[in-house]
């Protein structure tokens, strides 16, 4: 289906409200991305360029930039999230969970949820058998999981193919967080039942304002806070709102960046730590019933924690 068949048009001031546990305005989730690069592909992003141009392979530069990421920055980050007592969410890359075995492990100790991030890091539309990857993603991540099956979805990059989202419902998915599209949970069609998109970021997103943007790093304090601020007020009439954090470890968790992701957590000390804290009990923010519940293209139906996954 194209995008304009899986919803419809819904302006924010025509919905009927949407309500958080306990009268939150908010909910704010954080969202770690951990990603294997293949040694033998050009790489996925780069931080170099070689002398003479061109993507020469192996990208020995290119990909310890990234390995750093995983060996080093990301336990800075979890010491961070550990601190301020935030249960994150981890989007992982299939192959990624059995490659750094024990950031997976980490997550699941903390009781993270584990959001399919593909089997490998590479656009869906290069994939040659999407519902293959989807399964082999599942899968892996319920046995890191320690059983636990996966029920969020964000694709590597964001990408998708026309037959995505049905897909994920068909593998037992029940939320994406592809579409960028909303600052409330929206409802996608498919050809069995809704999938619910969950309001994701690329504008609070370390990779568009570092790698693409080229702002210094103090800018992604500094978003966070006027994002949150204005959110914030948004939400006063009764129609509530979901904000995203997104790092990746190689970005954020370099040693010049990640005081900035830190004082975010710290900052507002009531309202952003209510917005990250009201959620203590689960990180996820959509549940079975609210999923049955939304109607196409109107996120009505409120969350409770009794209804949290």
């Amino acid at each position: 289906m194209k995008p304009t068949e899986r919803i419809a048009y819904s302006p924010i001031t025509e919905r009927a409200p949407l309500k958080l546990p306990g009268g939150a305005r908010m909910a704010v989730w954080v969202i770690v991305n951990i990603e294997e690069w293949d040694i033998d592909q050009a790489m996925p992003r780069t931080v170099l360029t070689p002398p003479a141009g061109g993507s020469p392979m192996p990208d020995i530069p290119n990909w310890a930039w990234h390995e750093y990421g995983n060996r080093v920055g990301f336990w800075r980050i979890l010491e961070v999230l550990d601190r301020h007592e935030i249960r994150a969410v981890l989007a992982v890359n299939g192959t990624a969970v059995r490659a750094y075995t024990p950031i997976a492990r980490a997550a699941k100790e903390r009781k993270w949820e584990f959001m399919g991030h593909g089997f490998t890091q590479r656009n869906m539309q290069k994939v040659e058998n999407e519902r293959e990857d989807i399964r082999k993603t599942t899968e892996a991540l319920a046995e890191a999981a320690g059983g636990k099956r996966p029920r969020g979805w964000l694709g590597p990059g964001l990408t998708e193919t026309w037959e995505t989202p049905d897909l994920l419902v068909e593998n037992g998915y029940d939320y994406v967080a592809d579409w960028v599209l909303d600052d409330q949970p929206v409802a996608l069609k498919t050809r069995g039942k809704p999938i619910v998109n969950i309001p994701y970021t690329q504008e609070n997103n370390d990779i568009a304002m570092m790698l693409i943007q080229h702002h210094p790093a103090r800018e992604y304090f500094q978003r966070a806070m006027d994002q949150f601020d204005q959110l914030y007020h948004d939400a006063a009439n009764g129609q509530a709102r979901i904000m995203a954090l997104v790092v990746h470890p190689y970005i954020m968790g370099a040693p010049h960046r990640l005081k900035y992701f830190s004082h975010d957590l710290r900052a507002h000390p009531r309202a952003l730590r209510r917005a990250l804290l009201d959620r203590r009990a689960d990180p996820r923010l959509v549940s079975e019933r609210t999923a049955a519940r939304v109607s196409a293209g109107r996120a009505t139906a409120a969350l409770s924690p009794s209804g949290w996954p």
